[in-house]
This record gives structure tokens, sequence and C-alpha cells, in this order.
């Protein structure tokens, strides 16, 4: 059975750590520092870094694969239409890969970078920068347009998928859930449970799209109370799910 950790880096990265501890191989998932990862093989000796899974193309997401690609013989996967450093398998949408015998689906998911994909493995999610926990990443480089597809693409997935994103935003993406949806009981209660966690210094991922569904703002576009909020924000009536969408994430932008 694979397991999986997180390995804390910079200020509010995780790197995810998958481990087969039937072959003692493991692989990483967005590594943009290679000492977490260095650090933990150094303590687990035996243990060899077979794979890399990169998600997107920014430098908090890539900075370690070089040093750790020359340390070890992982492979490394990655967008095929992103400059990914070291890349040895370059991946489009609907692909396949097997990671320490789980297959995953690559699912493109622009919006945060025009290239950014998914890893999908049964009840598993490795979505990097574009579904956070009770938020989404910002458009460096996609529409809108973009951003609200890939995100309906990824809450269409099973409501048990457990939702490992990279960053621990959590707390202050509730906040801004609240200022969206001040009545959602859901959100409350998720406030008050991610409070607990984070004052005893634990992390709040993995989520997962069941509970996303309830308290983020940015896949609950279809609801009466936050298009009113949105259409409030910026004074017009926003008919899609796109544009509500567009107007809470410049909403978020400035929040």
């Amino acid at each position: 059975m694979i397991q999986i950790s997180a390995l804390p880096a910079f200020t509010d990265n995780y790197i995810w750590l998958l481990q087969d501890p039937s072959t003692q191989r493991c692989a990483v998932v967005d590594p943009g520092d290679a000492g977490p990862v260095l650090a933990w093989l150094q303590a687990n000796p035996g243990w060899q870094l077979s794979d890399i899974l990169i998600t997107h193309h920014h430098h908090d997401h890539v900075g370690g694969v070089e040093p750790l690609k020359s340390a070890t013989d992982a492979k490394v996967y990655g967008p095929a239409s992103e400059k990914i450093p070291a890349r040895d398998i370059a991946l489009q949408d609907n692909d396949r890969v097997t990671v320490l015998g789980w297959d995953f689906d690559v699912y493109t998911v622009p919006g945060h970078t025009l290239g950014h994909i998914a890893y999908y493995h049964q009840g598993v999610l490795f979505c990097g920068d574009t579904l956070f926990a009770a938020g989404c990443g910002r458009l460096f480089e996609g529409t809108p347009e973009q951003m609200h597809a890939s995100l309906q693409r990824l809450a269409a997935l099973p409501a048990d998928t457990l939702v490992y994103c990279t960053h621990e935003y959590t707390q202050s993406n509730l906040k801004f859930a609240q200022a969206v949806e001040p009545d959602n009981a859901d959100i409350a209660e998720r406030v008050a449970d991610v409070n607990q966690l984070r004052a005893r210094g634990e992390m709040t991922l993995p989520s997962n799209l069941a509970l996303e569904k309830r308290t983020n703002p940015f896949l609950r576009t279809a609801e009466t109370s936050v298009k009113q909020k949105a259409d409030e924000r910026n004074g017009r009536d926003n008919r899609s799910g796109a544009e509500v969408f567009a107007s809470l994430r410049a909403w978020k932008d400035k929040f």
C-alpha cells in the first residue's frame, strides 16, 4: 500500500512523498527544494527515489528537480507544453503513467499556468496550484474561463477523492470563503476545525472533494448565494459560472 506524507518546504509549500514499503521505492510531487527530500533519503537509508512528478513550471515546484535528478536515478514527469528542468517524460491531456505501481491519469488544467497538469489515481488527486483547500490558484497565465473549466473538471471526480494541493493556504482561503458565504454553516465548522489544527501546528491537508464542494467558493459558482455576492461585488449580472468565477477571483486577488 502506498503511503503519502508531506515534506514541508519554504514557508508554506508541501512536497508530497509517496512511499512503497514493499519495494522501498519512493516518489515526490513538486519538489521546489531538494533539501527536504535529500534529508529524508539520508534519514531513511535503503530507500530509493524512483520518480518525480511535476504539475507546472513555477520555481517553487521545480527548483529541486535537477539536484535530485543528479543525486538519484529518478525519472522526471511533467507537462509537455512547459519548460520543466531535467524532464524525461512529457505528459499531455489524458495520458496515463504508472508510478510505484499506481496508474495516474493526467489532466491538463490550465489557469494558474497554461500547461498545468494534475495527476489522478482512484481516491487521490495531486493538483499543484489549481485547486486549493477552500480556494484556487491565481491566474498568472490562463483566463477565468480556463480556470473555471479546470476546476469543474476536477470537481467532477468522485466526492471521496483526497485533494493534495501544494500550499498551506487553507486558513486564509476560509476567511475569503466566509466573506462570500457568511451564512454557510459548513464553512463556519471548517474554520473552527482548521483554526484548531493550525493552533497545534498541524497541517490542514489533504482535503477532499466533498468538503470542497460544500466550502470552496470557487467550486460553488452555481449556488445562488455565491452568484448574488459576485453580482454585488462587480455590479453586474454574472450570467455564466465562468463570469461568477472571474468576479470571485478578482475579489480574492485584492482580499
